[in-house]
């Protein structure tokens, strides 16, 4: 992401990242949404939120709406689609679960 920035590492994370409970997070705002990534862009294009780092988001970004407490159960996948907007949630065909873990544990 720095990269794509034309930043070094750590004025990247200095000026886009913070510490969260002991890890690094992307720095979010609070938008009608709710507390959106600063990379994610909901006005350009009304209707459709855009990252703007796509080529380089990281593994926490490429496997939404894929986590865990969103694969519990088909509840928890509802409610994730209900709050998120994913515009691509419950839309095309299924993926399986393989396909799942490869995207998951493949760094970029």
């Amino acid at each position: 992401m720095a990269t794509e920035l034309g930043m070094s590492v750590p004025d990247f994370m200095s000026t886009w990242a913070r510490k969260l409970h002991g890890n690094w997070s992307l720095k979010e705002h609070l938008t009608e949404f709710g507390w959106d990534c600063v990379f994610l862009d909901r006005e350009s294009t009304p209707g459709r939120a855009i990252c703007q780092l796509y080529g380089s988001r990281p593994s926490q970004c490429r496997t939404w709406p894929f986590w865990d407490e969103n694969l519990k159960s088909r509840e928890a996948w509802e409610e994730a689609r209900r709050t998120t907007p994913c515009p691509g949630m419950g839309q095309g065909k299924l993926v399986p679960i393989e396909s799942i873990r490869i995207q998951r544990d493949t760094p970029i």
